[in-house]
């Protein structure tokens, strides 16, 4: 009976200090730039790990302990170790796995491991784009050597055989024991014994970020976002249901479309081109503040169109960012709308309302179009003509593990629009290098990072005077918007890394101006239409800024992985979803109302699940 239960604390605490000594690994090897750790750190990281490590334990153990109950009835003796090798193997596989993924994708990501990771096993190729062969072969080692560590350890704190018991005293003594020992294994599963569950947010302990999410146990994050799949209706219920109309409907009010918008441009059916820029946030140009060097070309356009300095992202990545700028659709912490097929075809998109008013669509990328389920996406959404990284020679794509350079898809771009021969047209085109691992034909800037979006801005630059010195510049709009912001430098928060702008140009632009409106990526559809004289009523979320209505209370709304925020007149207030508490509450001047940020929040709280019940409601 000693031997048995020796077995299962063993088993118990060696899983339980694998997972404790993940933390200081994680936190010194992902370490932020201009961050430094010490050993205080990673004692605070590894105590407040413990609440997520216990759980994840509590589930591995649960296993042999069923295995051990049974051996106590058994009238022969059981190889133990030959039975359960199987299972350390699987055992060690995946929490090896998950913790080097975890390990690796973090600095890409910024968030912990979770099930985000499935949208990219659908595309290998895409998924490793950002990494050298040498990178993936010393990942796969340390998965291997891990892996080794882990199975050979448990392998030998398992005893060869266990021989019968001698009596059924003691094999009910043993089950009791066991038995027993279940009620404190299911709390600790559960997280305790109030009402709040094992959950992320029990772990964060910090002002920092990094020090909370060093804390996370990488499977414990997987495993809890597998059940947050379906179920959208019913996440993110912060207020009562009559608060929340009355707040959301004040927000987003139904309104007549109006036909004395204000017009910016010559005509009412120019040729469409909207340029998704990759990652091109605000940070990047001179004229919102950003750096002066890296954006020259972008700088000098933008005194020519309209130009929009206080256009917020609504999301973190591009399979977000797309949705909500082609179909005017919110973003969300939890999910990607555009890996829904059920859920993103029901969704208006700028294609098919332009294609009803007469114009055919196109799109390009120089990168895989089924990435993120993007094709299946686009082509309900009414781009029939489709170019992506396959319809470029191999030596196109050589130079960039995720498909073609912005120069030759900048150069397929002005040939297709040469090639029309239907008008109007609209072309949707995304643009790839600046994006990791920024390998760019390029080096004005020292920097690897600014240096790439210099690139992309210089291809940018080009093919502007290019197109102007042709007869497709005088009916032609370009509508240049990010995706999404870029985390960079390291030292920027939410609200920073959302804010970012929007450029309208060409010769269908009336006159230069500049546009200061607070507005996100998903009313540029809306904006757009209205300027068209196109009905945008079935882009529910999407609002134009120049509508009368909206002038009353212009606001921005972003989500990222963990939270979500809003920006007015009064400033800025961005919530932690983990932590479930603000966590930037900056007003926009020193006599602003003290109960301002309060009210942000819940109106904030109010959009999300609005939001969350519309898709749930799909």
């Amino acid at each position: 009976m000693k031997q048995r239960l020796l077995y299962l604390l063993r088993f118990y605490l060696l899983i339980l200090a694998f997972f404790v000594v993940q933390k200081p690994v994680f936190l010194w090897a992902d370490t932020p730039a201009g961050h430094s750790y010490g050993l205080a750190d990673a004692l605070r990281v590894m105590g407040h790990g413990l609440l997520l490590d216990i759980p994840v334990t509590g589930y591995l153990v649960a296993l042999p302990l069923l295995l051990i109950l049974v051996s106590a009835w058994l009238p022969c003796r059981l190889a133990l170790r030959r039975i359960t090798l199987p299972y350390y193997i699987v055992v060690s596989l995946l929490v090896c796995l998950v913790f080097v993924a975890d390990l690796s994708l973090y600095p890409f990501w910024k968030f912990k491991l979770d099930a985000t990771i499935f949208y990219y096993i659908d595309s290998p190729k895409d998924a490793f784009a950002s990494v050298s062969f040498g990178y993936l072969l010393l990942r796969l080692l340390l998965i291997v050597g891990y892996m080794a560590l882990t199975a050979g350890c448990l392998w030998r704190i398992t005893p060869h055989t266990l021989i019968p018991l001698p009596s059924v005293k003691t094999r009910g003594i043993l089950t009791g024991i066991l038995i027993v020992a279940v009620v404190p294994l299911a709390i600790s599963i559960r997280g305790g014994l109030g009402e709040s569950t094992a959950n992320i947010g029990k772990v964060y302990f910090a002002d920092d970020e990094y020090l909370n999410h060093s804390a996370v146990n990488p499977c414990f994050s997987l495993i809890a976002s597998l059940d947050k799949a379906d179920n959208y209706a019913d996440e993110f219920n912060y207020l009562p249901e009559a608060e929340r109309r009355q707040l959301f409907e004040a927000l987003y009010p139904a309104h007549p479309e109006s036909p004395d918008t204000t017009s910016l441009l010559t005509t009412r059916r120019p040729n469409v081109l909207v340029i998704l820029m990759e990652s091109f946030g605000g940070q990047f140009i001179e004229a919102v503040s950003g750096r002066s060097d890296i954006a020259p070309c972008y700088n000098r356009l933008a005194r020519e169109g309209i130009f929009f300095t206080h256009c917020y992202s609504c999301s973190f990545r591009t399979d977000r960012g797309t949705v909500s700028t082609l179909s005017g659709y919110p973003s969300f912490p939890t999910l990607s709308v555009m890996k829904l097929p059920v859920k993103s075809r029901t969704l208006p998109c700028l294609a098919q309302s332009l294609n009803e008013a007469g114009y055919q669509s196109s799109f390009l990328y120089g990168g895989d179009i089924n990435f993120t389920n993007m094709q299946s996406y686009l082509r309900t959404g009414g781009y029939t003509d489709i170019v992506s990284d396959v319809d470029f020679p191999a030596a196109d794509r050589k130079d960039n593990p995720w498909g073609v350079n912005d120069d030759r898809t900048f150069d397929r771009l002005y040939q297709m629009m040469e090639a029309q021969r239907h008008t109007p047209w609209h072309i949707g085109f995304l643009t790839l290098s600046s994006h990791e691992p920024f390998q760019v034909p390029y080096h004005r800037l020292k920097e690897q990072i600014p240096n790439a979006f210099a690139f992309t801005d210089a291809c940018l630059g080009q093919f502007v005077e290019r197109i102007r010195k042709t007869p497709l510049w005088k009916n032609l709009l370009i509508v240049c918007i990010p995706d999404h912001g870029f985390h960079y430098p390291e030292n920027i928060d939410a609200e920073q890394h959302h804010h970012n702008t929007m450029l309208w140009l060409g010769g269908a632009v009336k006159r230069p101006m500049v546009v200061n409106t607070l507005m996100n990526q998903s009313d540029m559809a809306a904006t757009l239409l209205a300027q068209l004289g196109i009905s945008h009523n079935q882009y529910t979320f999407s609002r134009d800024i120049f509508h009368p209505a909206y002038q009353r209370y212009p606001f921005a709304y972003f989500t990222d992985k963990e939270g979500f925020g809003l920006t007015d007149s009064t400033g800025c207030s961005y919530y932690d979803i983990p932590s479930d508490r603000p966590i930037i509450d900056r007003p926009a001047h020193e006599k602003a109302d003290p109960q301002a940020a309060a009210l942000r929040i819940r109106k904030a709280k109010a959009i999300i699940q609005s939001f969350y019940d519309d898709i749930g409601k799909r």
